[in-house]
């Protein structure tokens, strides 16, 4: 299956936790069990909320995904219930008739351009090979924006590859890439590996962006609505946790990131910002903001309608 047709038909076999087109919700001891994937990126730490807290309404079950397309076509064929996933993601599943609704965001910020040390601005990307995780990702998005910005066509200037984020890393040690932009914690490994430099902070580029949201399938909701009540408050306890404390937020991350606790703790801390958690209540603007861009930077041509995609009563409710 190529990674630009991920949304296709066909791919993955993942038919077998589907009943009549909705995610087969599994039970232990009276309470669901919900699936929801995620990806080794600390955009979806969040999820150390598995074995922070205590679960009276559902047994939360993490899934670790590699890649963009495997996750994507999991929550589209009901295989998962939920997932972190990348906004532009989120927004063509709900438009190819996948019923999931946006609950809350992941975090915001979090993405990096990262080049090769010897590359110097992103005026020096011209007529170089970037890689991005996806091309329905923000990170297309972004990279568009940041070239254009700069007077360099993302779509004759440079040659815009589509790359797993677990070999970001890797490609650009050895050549094979001149820069990625993704999320972290990978621009921080290539910085601590000396084997590239951060370039730009997205953050500096689109101030406060969502990037991944929560997506759960509409028929959990209507079915469990205690359930996603209580992941989503608990996801939340688990943000206000690593504002709070960094450290030990990288230590317990490496059970469901696999990722160096030395490499997300400098991702939380240097500079503080680069990825947050503050405010995980998403707003009808912020996808929208996403949408618009996904039109103009040819991604998607049709609209969908963000306040039926949209359900933050949860968030606001774990806020309130």
């Amino acid at each position: 299956m190529q990674r630009r047709n991920f949304l296709k038909a066909g791919g993955l076999s993942l038919a077998a936790g589907m009943i009549s087109g909705f995610p087969a919700i599994g039970h232990a001891a009276s309470k669901p069990v919900i699936k929801i994937g995620h990806l080794p990126i600390t955009d979806h730490l969040t999820i150390i909320a598995h074995g922070q807290y205590e679960y009276k309404n559902v047994v939360l079950e993490p899934v670790k995904f590699s890649g963009w397309p495997e996750l994507s076509e999991a929550l589209r064929a009901g295989a998962i219930q939920g997932a972190f996933a990348l906004t532009p993601i989120g927004i063509t599943l709900r438009q190819k008739g996948t019923p999931v609704k946006v609950v809350m965001a992941g975090h915001r910020n979090g993405s990096v351009l990262t080049s090769r040390p010897e590359i110097n601005s992103v005026d020096d990307l011209k007529g170089k090979t970037i890689a991005i995780p996806s091309r329905f990702s923000t990170h297309n998005l972004l990279i568009h924006k940041i070239l254009a910005d700069k007077g360099i066509d993302p779509d004759k200037d440079v040659k815009l590859i589509d790359m797993a984020p677990p070999e970001m890393v890797n490609a650009l040690a050895t050549g094979r890439i001149d820069a990625f932009i993704v999320a972290e914690p990978f621009g921080a490994q290539a910085e601590l590996q000396k084997v590239g430099k951060v370039l730009v902070l997205t953050r500096d580029v689109w101030k406060d962006h969502i990037c991944c949201t929560l997506n759960i399938h509409e028929s959990v909701i209507g079915q469990n609505p205690e359930a996603v009540e209580e992941l989503v408050g608990n996801f939340t306890r688990a943000a206000k946790f690593i504002e709070a404390n960094p450290q030990e937020a990288a230590k317990l991350s490496q059970k469901y990131l696999g990722q160096k606790p030395e490499v997300i703790e400098h991702v939380l801390t240097r500079p503080k910002g680069r990825v947050s958690f503050d405010n995980l209540t998403p707003s009808v603007q912020d996808i929208a903001t996403s949408q618009d861009y996904m039109v103009q930077y040819g991604v998607t041509k049709q609209k969908i309608d963000i306040a039926s995609y949209l359900d933050d009563r949860f968030v606001r409710k774990a806020y309130a």
